[in-house]
């Protein structure tokens, strides 16, 4: 069963920045891509940014220029570094692990910010 352990969410003030990590317990290789998702109260989950195999790229409309997605493959980790957060990033952020049959979630994290 995949593992999938994300830390780093908390709460902060807009305009301040936080990273959070993804360690995943199988080789992150081994997927189809790694992606961040997050779910705001009230909200359906939506897709923050993803990495594919490849190392290709894509982000929410929202959070293009401020947030970062990234990997490091020796230590099966995927980051988000989320920059000038604004009140409507708050939410929980989760780590997903994309295989072509099958997605694989990880607990979540909460993010909070305030104005």
């Amino acid at each position: 069963q995949v593992q999938l352990v994300e830390s780093g969410g908390g709460s902060v003030q807009a305009g301040e920045s936080l990273r959070l990590s993804c360690a995943a317990s199988e080789s992150i290789r081994s997927f189809h891509a790694m992606a961040w998702r997050r779910q705001a109260p009230g909200k359906q989950r939506e897709l923050v940014a993803r990495i594919s195999r490849f190392g290709s790229t894509n982000y929410a409309d929202s959070v293009k220029g401020r947030f970062t997605i990234s990997r490091d493959s020796t230590k099966n980790t995927v980051y988000l570094q989320m920059n000038s957060l604004e009140p409507e990033d708050t939410a929980v952020y989760y780590c997903v692990a994309e295989r072509m049959q099958t997605n694989y979630w990880g607990q979540g994290t909460q993010v909070t910010v305030s104005s």
